[in-house]
């Protein structure tokens, strides 16, 4: 049966792809053409389109390098994934004399205690070290176990070149990423609203704890985003981000920046001190000058009036819609014209109307997607093209939808039914017993032909 019902839906896939809308290529120069005008100092770089995941510009990529600070997006992104913000969290004597003397610190001492919310702004503003050392403890119990997590929580957004040894990215040989992986990081990072309060956030003070009575102000030290040290490098658009520095790591900078409608993430390594923010500037304004987002919907859908788009399932195009989310990133000097979609089968586990996904390619780049949404509540529970013949987009597979509870419950009543019957039958005899002695307690006396009347203390009968 399952062998059955796994080749109904890859038929019924296949359906999908000959009846979607498919972008046909224009056979000219500009069609192969990506932007590739524009260089960094850093020795890697990567700008990424922040909703697809679309890479806009890249330079040496998978190359492996120390990560400094901006590690600290990826202990954010555990810590936002595993705790509340109202969690209290206990600094450690390890958390904070165990990170390198002289390195980020807001001073906290040995049993101080902080919301997880305020912990969170010490580390991903004032870039304090051993904040992110008191969080991976709160969250794992130990810092080996948080690095556990850490590393399988790379492994889940796919990344190729990480391996994690630390929460807060003090040198050590065993703890790198690349530009692309930090991309994907800092992407999935971003998504959490917290997250982007949080880095978007110029100043904040945390307020008196249990062994300061003082309030502690913090200031971002992204200079992009807030004047910190100068305001040479103040980007209009940026959203936030995260900054890093070693000796051995050079100058990491992760930065957030939204413009027309489109936000992007650029993640620049082994950078020169200042060239960070002149490089991640440059990206941006190249990548918001050549390329654009647009909406799927607005360009794929599924039509009965017009067959040569929609195929076979012209007369069945109630069935599923384009998920009015998904975009595609291009360069102006594109038109959606030049991109080509291929459906695939895919499902999300929080939406189980998805049934598909149109992917979109470009220059042989992948530009972005658009989910397939199965709109039909009628036969929820079937595949959406069961029941339907082939010749007209179905799988050609007949389908009778069965109401298990309801045929549960009726099983359940005439079993009831049957037990009642056969206990009253095999009763039968004690229960007439017991009637014809009810009745003969309670039976009136017969009445006769004859009545009695009283005369003067005597009784004479006389008949009626």
């Amino acid at each position: 049966m399952n062998i059955k019902r796994k080749l109904a839906k890859a038929l019924a896939f296949i359906f999908i792809a000959n009846s979607i809308f498919t972008m046909k290529s224009i056979q000219a120069e500009a069609a192969d053409y990506w932007p590739s005008g524009v260089d960094v100092v850093a020795e890697s770089a990567i700008v990424m389109e922040e909703e697809t995941g679309t890479i806009l510009y890249s330079k040496n990529m998978d190359d492996v390098h120390y990560p400094a600070s901006i590690t600290k997006i990826m202990t954010a992104l555990i810590v936002l994934e595993n705790c509340d913000l109202d969690e209290t969290v206990t600094f450690s004597a390890e958390a904070v004399y165990g990170t390198e003397l002289g390195s980020s610190s807001i001073a906290r001492d040995v049993g101080e205690e902080m919301t997880v919310e305020q912990t969170l702004y010490g580390m991903m503003l004032e870039s304090a070290n051993e904040c992110a050392y008191a969080l991976g403890e709160h969250v794992a119990g130990d810092m080996d176990s948080f690095v556990d997590m850490m590393n399988a929580k790379a492994k889940e957004l796919g990344c190729k070149n990480t391996h994690f040894n630390n929460s807060n990215g003090l040198p050590d040989e065993e703890h790198y990423t690349s530009a692309y992986d930090m991309a994907l990081i800092s992407r999935a990072a971003y998504k959490i609203p917290k997250f982007a309060e949080i880095v978007g956030t110029k100043n904040y003070t945390i307020p008196a704890t249990n062994k300061h009575s003082d309030p502690t102000p913090l200031n971002n030290h992204h200079q992009m985003l807030h004047y910190y040290k100068t305001n040479q490098y103040l980007y209009e658009y940026c959203l936030g981000g995260k900054t890093g520095y070693t000796v051995v790591a050079g100058a990491t900078l992760v930065t957030y920046a939204k413009k027309d409608g489109m936000t992007l993430v650029c993640v620049v390594m082994k950078d020169t001190t200042t060239d960070e923010y002149t490089d991640t500037t440059n990206l941006f304004e190249y990548c918001f000058d050549n390329f654009s987002k647009y909406a799927v919907a607005d360009f794929a859908s599924i039509s009965e009036d017009d067959v040569n788009v929609t195929g076979i399932l012209s007369e069945n195009s109630e069935l599923i819609k384009v998920d009015e989310d998904g975009i595609i990133v291009i360069p102006k000097t594109a038109s959606i014209l030049d991109v080509t979609s291929t459906v695939v089968p895919y499902s999300d586990s929080e939406d189980s109307s998805v049934i598909g996904q149109l992917q979109y390619s470009y220059a042989d780049k992948s530009v972005g997607y658009a989910n397939l949404i199965f709109t039909n509540a009628e036969t929820a529970g079937s595949y959406p093209f069961d029941n339907i013949p082939v010749e007209n987009g179905g799988s050609g597979k007949e389908y009778i939808q069965v109401d298990y509870p309801k045929i549960g419950l009726v099983i359940l009543i005439v079993l009831a039914v049957i037990c009642l019957i056969m206990f009253i039958r095999s009763k039968s005899s004690e229960i007439l017993l017991f009637r014809h002695r009810f009745m003969s307690r309670h039976q009136r006396p017969q009445k006769t032909n004859m009545t009695i009347i009283r005369d003067n203390g005597k009784r004479r009968k006389r008949r009626r």
